[in-house]
């Protein structure tokens, strides 16, 4: 349980090493990433810190928000996420506005970046979980790409549940693991990642070191 950052996915790019290589990147901003509460054991039961992100103007803010914020001493943020940590000692170092900048990650360090995917509406079974389509002719009507027989004989005479067939697809919460940071810019406050992580331009992500890292 670390400290990770909140922020926004500005596109994809792509750099080049020392060798010629070409490296595809997303670019996510991270910016203004403002402490606004500190939870300790001792009175909230769990080590964490809450982030927030981004800017809400003040009439969109409702009243308890807005005092949340105000007691914290920052501007209201368009989205506020909490961390876990591990015990009350890696808190110490934290106080109540304080900005958490980019630099707590390195470059070559591998991350988990979630965000929520590109929704892309009601989907056939194709499309949503990769069904091959039927035969193209030899007495094929109509059915190319439909999902085929779904029912089952008289015993049990029904469809179970979490059969896949056709429905909304996208728009859900996916983590990407072990992605490597590439390059970390301090003056624009960036996170170059190498490949590509769920969600639209403009989608608020979370970045937080890999769970499955190699030590």
């Amino acid at each position: 349980m670390r400290l990770g950052l909140v922020g926004r996915k500005i596109g994809m790019t792509r750099i080049f090493t020392e060798n010629g290589d070409s490296l595809p990147v997303t670019v996510i901003d991270v910016s203004n990433n403002r402490v606004t509460q500190i939870k300790k054991t001792e009175k909230d039961g769990y080590s964490a810190v809450q982030l927030s992100f981004g800017e809400k103007r003040s009439s969109r803010v409702n009243k308890a928000s807005a005092g949340h914020f105000a007691k914290a001493g920052v501007e209201a943020g368009s989205i506020s996420r909490e961390f876990r940590l591990t015990k009350d000692e890696d808190l110490n170092h934290l106080e109540n506005g304080m900005v958490i900048k980019n630099d707590i990650f390195s470059v070559g360090q591998k991350v988990d970046v979630s965000g929520i995917t590109i929704g892309k509406g009601y989907a056939g079974v194709i499309k949503r979980h990769h069904f091959s389509s039927n035969r193209a002719s030899h007495g094929n009507s109509k059915a190319h790409n439909k999902p085929g027989s779904i029912g089952m004989a008289q015993d049990p005479g029904r469809i179970f549940p979490g059969k896949r067939m056709s429905g909304h697809l996208g728009n859900v919460k996916r983590t990407t693991q072990n992605l490597e940071v590439i390059r970390v810019d301090t003056e624009r406050s960036l996170l170059l990642i190498k490949g590509a992580i769920p969600g639209a331009r403009n989608g608020n992500v979370i970045v937080r070191p890999s769970i499955k890292e190699k030590k």
